[in-house]
């Protein structure tokens, strides 16, 4: 599922008919002529992780009994998801085993990570087939790995470099003007939510849908830039329609 597209950039524009610094333009550029623009953007990820728990038990007179009972649905748990691709490592056993009055018990969790939500549906279809109600299956926990929040961090930043330099552009056009290079750009607010800032209110209802966890899950980011760019004098139209 991607990001929807961002929305218009806000943005406030200016020519500047101040002295330029010393040493600053190429022999194209007019001194002292600049357009200074600000302009945002707005982009959202979906979760790329989802952590799955899944719960197995047995209650024996005989304590071999119950851990052979559990061990059994453990092994083929581990089996059915290394057999469809998920990893080793993203596998992990909790046991626990106890005396209950006469009786032993043993309980056992199993965490499953999954890269490939349409994978994960996938395994927990054929447990909850083949284990039927000897197994409990909690509803999947969606969230971002830090190197997608990364991700979301950088792109927003340059969407709303890209969107402010467009716009810079138009202001240059609308006076027939050629847009020179970036003086300064500047980051002047960023915001974050939604993701692993709420990622909380995914488990706070067992009604809600696959699709609604993971629209709840979903983090967002918007950037605001401030940038300062030459302005070159007339636009060379025959390299416009070239």
């Amino acid at each position: 599922m991607a990001p929807p597209a961002p929305p218009p950039s806000r943005v406030f524009a200016e020519l500047d008919p101040a002295q330029a610094p010393e040493g600053r333009g190429g022999p194209a550029a007019l001194p002292g002529r600049e357009v200074h623009v600000s302009g945002s953007a707005e982009l959202s990820a979906l979760p790329d992780r989802a952590r799955v728990s899944l719960r197995v038990g047995s209650r024996k007179e005989a304590a071999a009994e119950a851990r052979s009972s559990v061990s059994r649905r453990l092994q083929y748990i581990a089996h059915s998801a290394r057999q469809r691709g998920v990893p080793e490592e993203n596998i992990t056993v909790t046991e626990d085993f106890s005396r209950v009055e006469s009786t032993y018990q043993m309980e056992a969790e199993v965490c499953i990570i999954f890269s490939d939500f349409g994978q994960m549906q996938n395994i927990c279809n054929l447990l909850t087939e083949k284990l039927g109600t000897s197994i409990i299956i909690n509803p999947p926990h969606f969230y971002h790995t830090p190197e997608a929040i990364d991700t979301l961090r950088r792109q927003v930043c340059v969407t709303a470099v890209g969107n402010t330099r467009r716009k810079a552009q138009d202001v240059c056009r609308l006076f027939g003007q050629a847009l020179g290079k970036p003086l300064l750009i500047k980051e002047e607010e960023t915001k974050e939510w939604g993701g692993y800032i709420d990622s909380h209110l995914s488990q706070s209802a067992d009604s809600l849908t696959l699709q609604e966890r993971i629209q709840n899950a979903t983090a967002y980011a918007s950037c605001r830039v401030f940038a300062v760019f030459e302005i070159k004098g007339k636009e060379n139209r025959r390299s416009k329609l070239l």
